[in-house]
């Protein structure tokens, strides 16, 4: 059962709670679907002036649309191409103040300002990626990175 939870501390501390929190949603859970779907509605409520979270899943040699919370996205995605196909690319985490100075940038929702995409690696293979948009320039922060990267860290060990 789910319960929204008071998030105290810096942000740091918010994000290990949030991880914790994750970590308790995803036990005794192995379907990829149901996690994900979970995972990106979790940072939707935890996370402030964001307009999509979700997460696009390699098939076939590009990135495909997966569970999200948000309007409507673009359902392919080149690696190499965008943010989110650079974030796989490079096997990193990718923070972008503002998308529209970024080459090549996709803009699936004209309302995104700022982006952070992390890779989902697991066997040294990226297997996906966690993508979230901003309304706001320079919403995402290193410790929005690292608690991020942390989250993203406690999904892929259920897995």
């Amino acid at each position: 059962m789910f319960t929204k939870i008071n998030y105290e501390g810096n942000v740091s501390k918010q994000y290990e709670t949030l991880s914790k929190q994750l970590d308790a949603l995803l036990e005794g859970e192995n379907d990829l679907i149901a996690n994900l779907s979970n995972a990106s509605a979790l940072l939707n409520q935890f996370l402030d002036n964001i307009n999509w979270v979700g997460f696009y899943l390699m098939k076939d040699g590009e990135l495909v649309l997966g569970p999200f919370q948000g309007l409507p996205a673009c359902v392919r995605i080149a690696v190499g191409r965008g943010v989110c196909g650079t974030a796989v690319s490079k096997g990193e985490t990718m923070l972008v103040e503002d998308v529209h100075a970024f080459p090549g940038h996709i803009a699936c929702d004209a309302a995104s300002n700022s982006e952070i995409v992390i890779p989902l690696i697991k066997n040294d293979e990226v297997i996906g990626v966690l993508d979230i948009d901003s309304p706001l320039k320079a919403r995402f922060t290193l410790d929005d990175q690292h608690g991020l990267e942390l989250f993203v860290h406690t999904l892929m060990n259920s897995l």
